[in-house]
């Protein structure tokens, strides 16, 4: 059975091939001038901002399986792990933590899914 994790993994390969330089991570601009510290960490750091890619990529896949209510509990729960993430400030050891713990996250709210055999 093909997991969101290997949908995602698939499709983060095929979007890295269409994206343009580093100067752009999935869900920001790494060229903005208002770039918070977080931020700045995720461009500078290619694993950082691979994690953020499929992070991204899974979160708008999951979206679109969900009912519309359950997508603004999913987009509630993104909000509040952002906060969370943006917390870490420039410790990239705790930016990976968090991207880490939100991809445990999404892919367990992917198993919920009520879906026909």
């Amino acid at each position: 059975m093909i997991s969101l994790r290997d949908i995602a993994l698939a499709l983060t390969g095929a979007s890295m091939l269409l994206l343009p330089t580093a100067s752009y991570a999935a869900s920001f601009d790494c060229e903005a001038k208002t770039l918070q510290p977080d931020e700045k960490a995720i461009c500078d750091i290619r694993a950082l901002n691979d994690a953020d890619v499929k992070m991204v990529t899974t979160f708008d896949l999951l979206s679109g399986l969900m009912a519309m209510g359950a997508r603004g509990t999913l987009q509630d729960e993104q909000t509040a792990w952002l906060k969370k993430r943006q917390a870490c400030g420039a410790d990239t050891s705790c930016i990976k933590a968090a991207y880490d713990e939100r991809l445990r996250q999404l892919d367990s709210t992917y198993k919920k899914i009520n879906r026909p055999l």
